[in-house]
């Protein structure tokens, strides 16, 4: 049975509509220079993330979890690539319908033969022509930003985790702010207090946060690319610097880095809340001063407990230094721990919930060793 004209001419309209949508996808993904949402790639990381979380849910076990996470992001980049070519072969061969006989099979041939570059199939006419060969100037253009959207997005990965490996050191694995105070006083053991490194570090995690605020929301894909370490996580050590600034202003005012403390601070909270806004979690601009955080006072206690023991020059009294740590903390631990709770993060010490319900990783601790003569 043949179709009518009319029903053809309307799928080839719909054709049209789905090979405009996947370029506006493509173009908004890999070339736009900022934060814009495409429906199509949105819908590939949520059935993607949702399949990866639903076989996830089953291994308790975080380590095994992690190295399962470990292939999310490259299956939501494979995922994407395959969204785009399929839809964009949906919209040929409609286009391609009405202007072939042989009626769609002829259609489904030349628009595969087109826009894999294969070149078996070839419809006479000018029409179908001119289709064919966007078909397949669409298909090597896909591929070929994809392929070459990947190093930037190496490139970035690489930046990001260069810093998060040389904090390990200092905040431990997983990271965690206390520890970065006590580990950068006690110095391996050496007897001279290297707080004043701080600043230089805080300068650093600043200029780190506007870049993963830049590019992670740019390619949101890399905010589920996973650190090498399964108990390492680029959400984890920034929330650890961020601890770190506002406990070391909230103990030790007169110690502190006062201006690069406080940069590091907004820089952190804006890399948080623009990454959770980019990932879909509704952020106010703006924190509620009086929305209070989920840290206790008991937990607040430990802390310093931690840094009492290798003797941290603490200046306040701990019921005074809270009331200002919660008025730092109140600026960046809700769009941390919707992160951290989005990407399952490495639960960390004062990194929130998670979906798993893990227990706690405390930092891992080298022995104390001996210092040098």
């Amino acid at each position: 049975m043949e179709v009518p004209v009319a029903a053809r001419s309307a799928a080839a309209v719909v054709g049209a509509v789905l090979v405009l949508a996947t370029w506006t996808s493509v173009v908004e993904t890999l070339i736009v220079p900022r934060a814009v949402s495409s429906r199509l790639t949105r819908w590939v990381d949520q059935v993607v993330t949702a399949a990866f979380r639903m076989v996830g849910r089953r291994i308790g076990d975080y380590p095994r979890r992690d190295r399962l996470l470990a292939a999310q992001a490259p299956a939501i980049l494979l995922g994407q690539l395959a969204v785009w070519l399929g839809i964009s072969f949906v919209g040929y061969w409609l286009l391609l319908w009405p202007f072939v006989h042989g009626g769609l099979s002829s259609a489904f041939t030349s628009a595969g033969s087109s826009l894999f570059t294969l070149g078996f199939a070839e419809p006479s006419g000018a029409a179908p022509g001119v289709i064919v060969f966007a078909a397949a100037a669409t298909g090597l253009a896909i591929v070929t930003l994809q392929i070459a959207y990947l190093p930037t997005l190496y490139a970035a990965f690489n930046r990001r985790e260069t810093e998060v490996a040389l904090l390990n050191a200092r905040a431990g694995v997983p990271s965690w702010g206390t520890e970065l105070l006590s580990r950068t006083h006690y110095a391996l053991g050496s007897g001279v207090s290297t707080i004043n490194t701080l600043p230089d570090l805080y300068a650093r995690w600043e200029r780190w946060a506007a870049d993963v605020a830049e590019s992670h929301t740019t390619y949101l894909p890399l905010v589920r690319f996973r650190s090498p370490r399964p108990l390492s996580s680029w959400v984890t050590a920034l929330l650890a610097v961020l601890d770190s600034a506002a406990m070391l202003l909230a103990l030790s005012p007169n110690v502190a880095p006062v201006v690069p403390a406080r940069l590091c601070l907004r820089a952190g909270f804006l890399c948080f809340s623009q990454i959770a806004r980019a990932m879909g979690i509704p952020m106010p601009d703006e924190p509620d001063p009086d929305a209070g955080i989920t840290l206790t006072y008991g937990e607040f206690l430990e802390a310093i407990a931690r840094l009492r023991e290798v003797e941290f020059p603490i200046e306040r009294d701990p019921a005074e230094a809270w009331v200002d740590f919660v008025g730092w903390r109140v600026n960046y631990e809700q769009p941390a721990y919707a992160v951290a709770y989005a990407v399952d993060a490495v639960p960390a010490l004062w990194s929130g919930p998670r979906r798993s319900r893990d227990k706690v990783i405390a930092p891992i601790r080298p022995a104390l060793g001996r210092p040098p003569k």
